[in-house]
């Protein structure tokens, strides 16, 4: 799979960003001209060569001269598309020079009246439908006036050099931690190769990756990740097709766990869907490593995100119910269910925020519960008891006793008197 020499994403949060901030179309393309996403009113959605019959070859190559242009002034140049309108650019670097670049507009920089007459009017020469057609298309243009112009630039100009910087920046690390994944897969190679049955798929190492993910520890998963890496290509002797079938499998398993332990499922399952179409695109073992790291750090990301984003509502949604419940039969595994959890994964993010169990947290509104029943002296015990949830009434006593530090009649007398 071909890969790029700059960080798309990256470059499309930049162009994104710029263009919900100033309300100006940003166009993310190669050096070529090839549109890659745009977002606002840009290039790509203007109507206005269509309604004087002009192509939009003229528009692509206004654009790659600006991008040229743009490189031997140092990074920006404001320029005029062939109708007039008004863009500035800037250039995006790979490893080799430029790889792509971000265009903002068209927008108007002059009086509108001023542009009709000078561009519509004098210059194209319409016919009174095709102006028509234009002056609707020029609409949906924004103008912004001179003074901001250069302004607007040099915010791009700096957008871009940062997001550069980043960029370059990533990739040395990339790299720092592709060499670190290599170094560790090949050291467990070596270890295989000494094991008569290195050969063997290691399921039990499997289960204990599997077992860290759920323990969100994310360090230790992903030493147990490249020793199970190292062990799926000694065990397939390099051959690709193998090592992606298992990886597949492996994939699956990954993303049942991060959905297991609290992560959201449409959102996980949504990934493991673009994982395993990217899977299939690969031909070089080392990349195939380096980017399956990636899938991991991205499902632990949801696991870690997702939990801290619903750890509030959960806990309001458990607290809701039990107070609404408390008297009939409650189960954490029931619980789990009203919430859509695992009973562990409910267990330790309960535990987490309150400092209590589950079952620690129902016994003290329980009998916190029965407290205020005890002070009306016509109830029996047993009725409080079954009251606030508690079939056995031994138990009951049992449990106001360890909370209270004393039995619920005497509880009682010392409320009411004897």
């Amino acid at each position: 799979m071909k890969q790029e020499t700059f960080d798309r994403t990256l470059a499309q949060e930049c162009a994104s960003a710029f263009s919900a901030s100033t309300g100006l179309g940003c166009t993310l393309s190669d050096a070529a001209g090839k549109v890659f996403s745009d977002y606002g009113p840009s290039c790509e959605k203007c109507r206005l060569c269509a309604a004087v019959g002009r192509s939009r070859e003229g528009c692509i190559r206004a654009h790659v001269y600006g991008m040229t242009e743009a490189q031997r002034f140092g990074g920006k140049y404001i320029y005029f598309c062939p109708m007039g309108l008004t863009c500035f650019v800037s250039p995006i670097l790979g490893e080799d020079g430029t790889a792509a670049k971000i265009t903002v507009g068209p927008f108007i920089m002059v009086e509108k009246q001023d542009f009709i007459d000078c561009e519509l009017l004098d210059h194209a020469q319409l016919s009174e439908e095709k102006l028509k057609l234009a002056l609707e298309a020029l609409e949906e243009i924004p103008q912004v006036p001179p003074h901001r112009v250069n302004h607007l630039s040099t915010l791009l100009f700096m957008a871009v050099g940062f997001m550069n910087n980043v960029s370059a920046e990533n990739q040395l690390l990339a790299n720092q931690r592709s060499d670190a994944i290599q170094g560790q897969i090949t050291a467990y190679i070596m270890t295989l190769k000494q094991q008569e049955n290195g050969t063997r798929y290691p399921l039990e190492l499997e289960r204990r990756m599997l077992q860290s993910m759920e323990d969100q520890n994310q360090e230790e998963t992903q030493r147990l990740l490249n020793e199970l890496l190292g062990a799926i290509l000694f065990s397939g002797g390099g051959q690709m097709d193998w090592v992606q079938t298992r990886i597949y499998e492996l994939l699956v398993l990954m993303s049942r766990a991060a959905i297991n332990n609290g992560a959201d499922p449409e959102r996980t399952l949504q990934l493991n869907h673009e994982y395993l179409k990217k899977l299939m695109q690969f031909t070089s073992i080392d990349s195939l490593c380096l980017w399956l790291s990636d899938a991991l750090n991205s499902l632990m990301h949801e696991l870690f995100s997702f939990a801290d984003a619903k750890h509030a509502n959960l806990l309001h949604r458990c607290v809701q119910y039990i107070s609404e419940h408390y008297s009939e039969p409650i189960t954490l595994t029931q619980m789990a269910e009203e919430v859509y959890l695992t009973p562990s994964y409910l267990c330790r993010v309960f535990k987490k925020e309150t400092g209590l169990t589950f079952n620690e947290y129902l016994n003290r509104v329980r009998i916190n519960k029965a407290k205020e029943l005890l002070r009306n002296r016509d109830l029996r015990l047993t009725d409080i008891s079954l009251m606030v949830g508690y079939e056995d009434q031994s138990y009951f006593t049992k449990v106001f006793k360890r909370l209270t530090g004393t039995l619920p009649r005497a509880y009682r007398e010392s409320l009411l008197g004897k």
